[in-house]
């Protein structure tokens, strides 16, 4: 049984985004087409003598909230509570992905912790137990921990796998804002969206592996609205179309947009062109086709 272990942590980015309903509970009713791509966070767990867990990272997050806020923190705490480990965790998270910013980052930090500390702890965990764990830290742990492409309903914890997508080339952009998830949800406006995403059509183009009908059907409702309030997202959508991306979106409520490209030498075009126009963004180019030990 190792004293230390590594994890790796890809992020997501959203084909299809649909909001069905506002429930009681203060949540929605999602349904939506998540896909990995190969942006990926480190997190490093090793075993320590006492029952406290210290967490490091390699950059401060914008929002700078406490350690014991992270989900790291709270995923490593929940594992010691749950299955009373008689010891505590030293965990350094390398952060690559942009925080705030659609891709699911926090939510797959959380959810390589668990996988992680599954491993150093020997506790045999299914992946259906850990989703179980997960979804009670957030509603896109259990897809992080799973992967792939995912149709997620519900709060976005029922997943149904879906055929793999053909390697794709992936340009994120995200610009200098950020974007509060609760203020996105809470802003928008169900009785009044007249066009929702054709999820069915999204999911036939997938089973087909027709990437063109695929990119023609990327839909976000939450761009409804981000987009009026910066247009700069909207910008961003028509720099990918004009530059050879078969579609282009907002991930999740933002504020990363991305085009998809089939040609790899487009999206290397597109790439040099993006740093050239918008020097001042985070800028990645991914693939939506994992390494082996992702």
């Amino acid at each position: 049984m190792p004293n230390t272990v590594t994890v790796k942590a890809p992020a997501k980015i959203n084909l299809t985004l649909d909001v069905t309903n506002r429930r009681a509970d203060g949540y929605h009713d999602l349904r939506m087409i998540m896909q990995t791509i190969d942006l990926y966070d480190e997190i490093t767990i090793s075993k320590t003598g006492s029952p406290d867990i210290k967490l490091t990272m390699n950059r401060e997050l914008p929002d700078k909230i406490p350690p014991e806020k992270n989900l790291v923190y709270q995923a490593a705490a929940l594992m010691i509570k749950t299955y009373s480990l008689p010891y505590g965790f030293q965990i350094h998270l390398t952060k690559n992905i942009p925080a705030a910013a659609g891709l699911a980052g926090g939510s797959a930090d959380c959810a390589a912790t668990l996988i992680g500390i599954n491993k150093i702890s020997d506790l045999a965990l299914t992946t259906e137990d850990l989703c179980k764990l997960g979804v009670t830290l957030g509603a896109d742990v259990p897809f992080c921990i799973q992967k792939g492409t995912m149709l997620a309903e519900g709060i976005g914890e029922i997943l149904t796998p879906l055929p793999e997508l053909p390697p794709l080339w992936i340009l994120l952009i995200k610009p200098n804002i950020s974007m509060s998830t609760g203020y996105v949800y809470s802003h928008l406006d169900l009785e009044h969206i007249d066009c929702h995403p054709d999820t069915g059509k999204a999911i036939d183009a997938i089973t087909r592996k027709d990437m063109t009908a695929l990119g023609q059907n990327l839909f976000n409702v939450l761009e409804t609205v981000t987009i009026p309030e910066h247009p700069i997202l909207g910008d961003l959508k028509d720099f990918f179309l004009q530059n050879g991306a078969i579609g282009s979106l907002m991930s999740g409520s933002g504020s990363t947009v991305y085009g998809l490209f089939q040609d790899e030498i487009l999206a290397r075009f597109a790439l040099k062109t993006a740093q050239e126009k918008f020097s001042e963004f985070r800028i990645l180019l991914c693939r939506t086709k994992l390494p082996p030990n992702i």
